[in-house]
């Protein structure tokens, strides 16, 4: 008889928490978030527009219905910073006594006048054939020193690409000067002049402040912006509206707001966190990762495109970097008895770890990791203007939300840490 009790006190909970998560996390709301994000009327969220400030102030209002609090300061949800961007005005230089023609020289920097010779400090790099031009290219910028970059002309045909690096920054940064040439180092002189322009853009931000370990962070994350307005396609459609990618995620985020905020037993403080210029190089959660404490932050729920099924049908996503860290293996054991199912990302050789705004808080040792369905091996609309939400399975999305929420339990409650990702891989 007493355990005919238990169990049927067991049920009785289980039931109870069903249906109260049924009454937050259900079709008709995460449809209704989606249609907002989504529409028309935001043109796509492309950064640096007034759309994108529209979707930022819809998601704090949604974060001001869940009763959630501001973040470290702020006056509000919004977490704005400042981006610099440098548009190249003339560029001459000489080498060895040779003109350097124009189209040769670009200039990585958020300078306003770059003028140097060989007495400067300037470390001279040279890239001869037969390595990865951009990797190495990637490699020195992320070292914030001053370089003057000879690159061989083998890669006189991709050379221009490499501007491609000069997107905007939210800090001043030390110059890269690439010069395509064989000259070899020497005496040289060069002179660049760009228009530096500033622009402002917002994370949104909200906080659910934990209880007996509130210096402890979960963090929930999408990003919300998108490709904006291009070229109209076949059925003259010119607006990239970002269904699946990322409002799909972003509503997760504010599905998951509402439900913890009712809940409102999180041991451990959770941020809910949307950013912004994901698309444009991850800026947002560049930004974000340097205004938080990454030692003290337990866990990234990155949630990124699970507005389709996965390969695996429905009731299942998969986790990016699923065997770097117990991220994947704590949230599976708080799903026993359900049918839903976390697996690893089958797509390895997309580099879908380093690719979404988990990596720069994964790079300082956060067990963030990206929760997504996308195919990215034959995703029909990824990156279309054909990324409506009529593509999108709302019933699917419901049920992926209220797995991450059930199955982020022993987290947030802090009875289960995962392990910190090594950052010297």
């Amino acid at each position: 008889m007493k355990i005919i009790f238990i169990l049927l006190s067991c049920f009785s909970f289980l039931f109870s928490t069903a249906q109260g998560i049924d009454h937050i996390i259900n079709v008709p709301e995460v449809e209704r978030i989606e249609t907002i994000l989504s529409s028309d009327k935001m043109q796509g969220r492309k950064a640096f527009t007034p759309f994108i400030d529209s979707a930022a102030n819809f998601i704090a209002g949604e974060f001001k219905k869940s009763g959630l609090k501001y973040f470290d300061g702020l006056t509000g949800y919004l977490q704005p910073f400042s981006m610099l961007k440098a548009t190249l005005i003339s560029a001459s230089g000489n080498m060895n006594g040779r003109v350097i023609d124009t189209n040769h020289i670009i200039a990585i920097t958020t300078s306003k006048e770059l003028k140097f010779d060989e007495n400067d400090n300037y470390t001279t790099i040279v890239i001869d054939s037969g390595v990865n031009l951009f990797q190495e290219a990637y490699n020195l910028l992320k070292e914030n020193k001053k370089y003057l970059v000879l690159v061989n002309n083998f890669y006189s045909k991709n050379f221009s690409r490499l501007k491609n690096f000069n997107r905007e920054s939210f800090a001043t940064r030390s110059p890269v000067v690439f010069v395509l040439t064989d000259e070899k180092p020497g005496t040289y002189h060069f002179e660049i002049k760009n228009k530096i322009t500033s622009s402002s853009l917002s994370n949104v931000v909200g906080v659910l402040p934990g209880k007996s370990r509130k210096n402890e962070y979960v963090i929930f994350s999408a990003h919300y912006d998108h490709l904006g307005v291009g070229q109209p396609d076949a059925k003259s459609d010119s607006i990239y509206n970002g269904a699946n990618d990322d409002a799909s995620g972003t509503t997760a985020v504010l599905m998951l707001a509402k439900y913890f905020s009712e809940l409102n037993n999180n041991e451990r403080t959770l941020l809910f966190v949307t950013f912004t210029a994901e698309e444009i190089g991850g800026f947002g959660s560049q930004y974000f990762s340097k205004q938080i404490d990454a030692a003290n932050t337990a866990a990234m729920f990155n949630i990124e495109m699970i507005g389709t099924e996965s390969k695996w049908s429905s009731n299942s996503t998969y986790i990016t970097g699923y065997d770097k860290s117990d991220f994947g293996k704590i949230l599976q054991a708080n799903l026993e008895g359900s049918n839903f199912h976390f697996e690893p990302d089958p797509y390895p050789q997309q580099n879908l770890f380093y690719r979404s705004d988990n990596a720069t808080l994964a790079a300082l040792g956060v067990p963030a990791h990206t929760i997504s369905t996308s195919k990215m091996d034959n995703e029909p609309n990824y990156h279309k203007q054909s990324d409506e939400i009529a593509t999108l399975d709302m019933k699917n999305m419901a049920e992926i939300i209220k797995a991450i929420a059930i199955s982020s339990k022993t987290i947030v409650s802090g009875k289960d840490t995962p392990g910190r990702i090594n950052t010297e891989r």
